[in-house]
């Protein structure tokens, strides 16, 4: 292995240092508690490894070649970055431990969420917060690499998801319906819905994406109903249960939104029930933990949560 090639090992900067500021081999040595022969093999592998000798051996006491006095001030300023760089990473982590990490979808993050969260400061000491929202497959995914702790999302009994088929512990924190709702008829029509999912033409539906939780609920209820893909058509697709219920406002069709998102647009009649209760489904609003151990402060809270939710 050529100069300049071969592994660096960490103890050789600090011999190198030690030996720069004793002048003597022997003195240096036992100021790193190393045998004078080890010593003397981490010099000459360091200034292999720099590719140039950097101490003169022929004085007494040995001093710094022109290139040792080079390399001295910016190996310093190195040593003391990685000093800084090891302080401020365990700082982080000290941190990290003390943090709660979410993952929610993305109406529970706005909705449920906050005052979830009100609910359980009275019960537990809560620090740092961070909270990341996306569609459920995204979310699912920070909880398999452990970029989160929590996640918080719709759930149906009927539509296990990627977290129930890998076991992952779960929380039951309350309930909600996705039931079909559109805009009213036009005026001078009866204030019916404009589109109704009993109606024998293609019903024009505002679909949840791939990648939505809600989005495999909503499919699955509906294989289960008998209702077939050609008994609608897809005319906006999205994540978002906001973006849907905006869309359906308009008038674009008819979406399966939850109750808590649109109860008062219904009471306010800017939207108005798409077909009768055999047509809701009820989902639960669940939190997962990750199922190995987690630092304190999350552990606490999820005893906190199971034990509301027994």
């Amino acid at each position: 292995m050529g100069p300049g090639n071969r592994p660096l090992d960490m103890e050789w900067l600090e011999d190198f240092c030690a030996l720069a500021e004793t002048g003597s081999f022997s003195r240096a040595a036992e100021a790193r508690a190393i045998a004078q022969p080890a010593f003397s093999r981490h010099i000459r592998a360091l200034e292999e490894w720099v590719g140039v000798d950097l101490f003169d051996r022929s004085t007494h006491p040995t001093e710094l070649t022109a290139a040792g006095r080079k390399f001295r001030p910016l190996l310093q300023q190195v040593l003391a970055d990685l000093e800084a760089a090891r302080i401020k990473a365990r700082a982080a982590q000290a941190q990290g431990e003390a943090s709660l990490r979410f993952a929610a979808t993305h109406f529970l993050s706005l909705s449920f969420f906050p005052r979830w969260l009100a609910s359980l400061e009275a019960q537990v000491a809560i620090g740092p917060i961070q909270t990341m929202s996306d569609s459920f497959q995204a979310c699912a995914d920070l909880m398999v690499q452990r970029r989160v702790q929590f996640l918080l999302c719709h759930r149906h009994a009927g539509v296990p998801n990627r977290m129930d088929e890998q076991a992952y512990p779960m929380a039951r924190l309350d309930a909600d319906v996705l039931m079909p709702v559109g805009a009213p008829a036009d005026e001078g029509k009866p204030r019916g819905p404009r589109y109704t999912v009993e109606r024998e033409t293609p019903v024009p539906l505002l679909a949840y994406g791939p990648a939505s939780g809600l989005g495999r609920i909503v499919d699955h209820h509906l294989r289960q109903a008998g209702k077939t893909a050609d008994r609608f058509r897809e005319t906006f697709v999205a994540h978002h249960a906001a973006l849907l219920r905006s869309m359906a406002l308009q008038g674009r069709g008819i979406a399966w939104l939850p109750g808590e998102l649109v109860r008062e647009d219904l009471e306010q009649g800017r939207l108005c029930r798409a077909g009768g209760p055999q047509w809701d489904i009820p989902v639960d609003i669940c939190l997962y933990r990750q199922p190995s151990d987690m630092a304190p402060v999350a552990e606490k809270l999820w005893e906190v949560v199971a034990a509301a939710a027994r």
